[in-house]
């Protein structure tokens, strides 16, 4: 069956089959999600991808283990984000490195859970990067938020204004424009304009990058 309108469309990418199977069994029973295909590498994740986006097809959220080889899930995530910048991609993996969080993250990954999570939490997690919220499995935000915590000499905050300070804050806690726009009672239009400042300050190219920012510099408090 096709997927309909307002259905959220789900790659599965891992090289364990039985892991997929279990994801597909899983996601399967929720009406408003479809799968719309699997990979068991990196590369054929990339490759899926593009062959469903020609077929018109393509999918909301890419779920992806990190640790595959011959190509990775941080290089599948960013090539996927290089050509196909709509679609989110939400990282898995089964253990909990600093320097894995962050590249999968700086790649373009806009969620990452540990394989422990409950099933409840991918579910959330696919429904927030489909929103383009950032979604981290509580454990990972807790050791991303100590890993960040180094003292810096620059102050690149100091560059906002106090409404944009506002606005990073909200972006830091995972709010898509609309929310923030709700959360400060002004237009969708005035808040994605107000991100767009920030990021042009601060000199980065995406939400992710500017949530990891606001964490180390102390913007918010840690989860």
């Amino acid at each position: 069956m096709e997927p309909g309108a307002g259905t959220l469309r789900v790659l599965i990418v891992d090289d364990h089959r039985v892991v997929r199977e279990g994801l597909r069994s899983y996601l399967s029973l929720f009406d408003e999600i479809a799968i719309v295909g699997e990979a068991s590498e990196g590369g054929e994740a990339v490759e899926t991808v593009r062959e469903l986006v020609r077929a018109g097809t393509p999918p909301d959220v890419v779920l992806l283990d990190l640790l595959m080889e011959p190509m990775d899930g941080i290089s599948a995530t960013a090539a996927i984000k290089r050509e196909h910048p709509d679609v989110e991609i939400v990282a898995m993996t089964s253990f909990l490195e600093e320097e894995r969080v962050l590249a999968a993250l700086e790649a373009g990954a806009v969620g990452y859970l540990l394989k422990d999570a409950e099933a409840d939490e991918v579910v959330a997690a696919l429904h927030a990067a489909q929103r383009g919220e950032v979604h981290l499995d509580a454990q990972v935000a807790r050791e991303l938020a100590r890993a960040l915590r180094a003292p810096r000499r620059a102050k690149p905050l100091e560059r906002l204004t106090e409404r944009e300070l506002e606005v990073l804050r909200l972006v830091a806690e995972g709010l898509a424009n609309k929310a923030i726009a709700d959360k400060l009672a002004i237009s969708e239009r005035t808040a994605r304009t107000h991100v767009s400042n920030v990021l042009a300050k601060l000199g980065l190219t995406s939400r992710t990058q500017a949530a990891l920012l606001a964490v180390r510099e102390g913007l918010i408090s840690e989860a």
